[in-house]
């Protein structure tokens, strides 16, 4: 085979030469939580508040302390509030009578 110069295609999956090699970077993450975080405000909002919860998470990098993403940050708290609003509708249309609680 030809060689094009001293370890041109020696490993072309390694760090660097792809993508970002451990997944989608932060900044996509903290959006498509805010767009899951959203979503989840009309419809199915037990499954989409969690995983916005999850996706800004990722974002933030695991970690509180730190720089965080505004998209990130915005992902986790309405994920949060989207969570905790299907719970109580869930408890709401389960439970005895007819209202909230």
């Amino acid at each position: 085979m030809a060689s094009f110069g001293e370890g041109t295609r020696r490993h072309p999956r390694s760090r660097g030469r792809t993508w970002s090699g451990s997944g989608p970077d932060r900044a996509t993450l903290g959006i498509i939580g805010v767009i899951c975080a959203v979503a989840g405000f009309f419809v199915l909002g037990i499954v989409l508040g969690p995983a916005a919860i999850v996706c800004g998470w990722l974002a933030m990098g695991r970690s509180w302390g730190g720089t965080r993403s505004l998209p990130a940050l915005i992902a986790v708290v309405l994920g949060a509030i989207d969570t905790l609003l299907a719970i109580i509708w869930l408890a709401s249309a389960t439970g005895p009578g007819y209202g909230v609680f």
